[in-house]
């Protein structure tokens, strides 16, 4: 199975090094600095879990015609999505498939009416990464989950091939048979640990510690659940205490990736995450006021970027 890799960041970089390792044919598709720094150094991996470091295969363009891959995984961030369609297309055969590994779910509708809906699998990783300025990827915590799963019943030998592959990684991998909905629940747990601690430009276990803190978590987590419900995506009860718990404990140090974007000044996936639940609530006649305050600020923040020409 030939994959493409449509960035060698956290999360790309991260599992391409895991499907390398364990013998896949893996390429790069990254922006001509990110090339020279992976040719010059390779592709290092720093985790408590075991250090990777391979010889990655690297291009900064598809040429065409080319030789069709198999499966291209996309990383990028969602603000980078739509050129980064555009750099892929030349990548795409009549029988491959799509991976996206994007927060949120408004990716899939514009997928979908590209490639059509039974190419495009769902995907969705618990993967808490950094990418260092020395190229690194720091893994952050012990955790390195990935679920995918096909949303229609085609490309089943495809699929089960690469469900093979994952597997023989050092990945916490799984096959869903409800990706989906398993998206969705990350969506709201998302939601709502970017509203909170961006809003707060701190980590749960210091909002937890002030007068209004754990209420104000706890109604992120609430609104985000009658939206999923209207969305006829109810999540499972069992799924939504463990997310209440996660984001309830005191002392955690946990916080949004989106945090750390805004804290070097960088752009953010706020349209895509807290603003498109916001949207969806009111397409449903659902009352949001505190993620409506949370995607204000993201907001102002963004404004507050483009007035200083960032």
């Amino acid at each position: 199975m030939r994959i493409l890799i449509l960035g060698a960041g956290g999360i790309g970089g991260y599992f391409g090094a895991q499907i390398q390792r364990a013998g896949g044919d893996v390429t790069y598709l990254v922006r001509p600095a990110r090339a020279q720094n992976l040719i010059a150094n390779g592709l290092y991996v720093s985790s408590t879990l075991g250090d990777i470091h391979v010889t990655p295969r690297v291009v900064t363009s598809i040429e065409t015609p080319c030789e069709a891959f198999d499966l291209i995984i996309i990383t990028c961030k969602a603000y980078d999505f739509d050129s980064a369609l555009a750099s892929i297309l030349p990548a795409i055969g009549g029988n491959s498939l799509i991976l996206p590994l994007l927060n949120g779910v408004a990716h899939l509708d514009t997928l979908d009416a590209l490639f059509g809906r039974e190419r495009v699998l769902g995907g969705l990783a618990h993967l808490a990464v950094t990418l260092t300025p020395s190229g690194e990827i720091k893994h952050l915590n012990s955790i390195n989950r990935l679920i995918i799963g096909s949303r229609c019943t085609s490309f089943s030998k495809q699929v089960s091939s690469l469900a093979e592959l994952l597997s023989s990684t050092s990945i916490d991998f799984s096959l869903s048979s409800h990706i989906e909905q398993d998206m969705w629940n990350k969506f709201i747990f998302l939601c709502t640990m970017a509203g909170a601690t961006c809003t707060m430009r701190a980590n749960i276990g210091e909002i937890l510690s002030t007068v209004a803190g754990e209420s104000f978590i706890t109604g992120l987590l609430d609104e985000c659940e009658r939206v999923a419900t209207a969305n006829h995506r109810i999540p499972n009860p069992d799924q939504l205490l463990t997310y209440r718990n996660q984001l309830t404990e005191q002392g955690s140090s946990s916080t949004a990736s989106m945090l750390r974007d805004i804290e070097r000044g960088g752009p953010i996936e706020a349209e895509h995450t807290v603003g498109d639940m916001v949207r969806r609530a009111d397409a449903s006649g659902i009352s949001v006021p505190l993620l409506k305050l949370a995607y204000s600020h993201l907001q102002a923040y963004e404004l507050t970027r483009q007035r200083h020409g960032y």
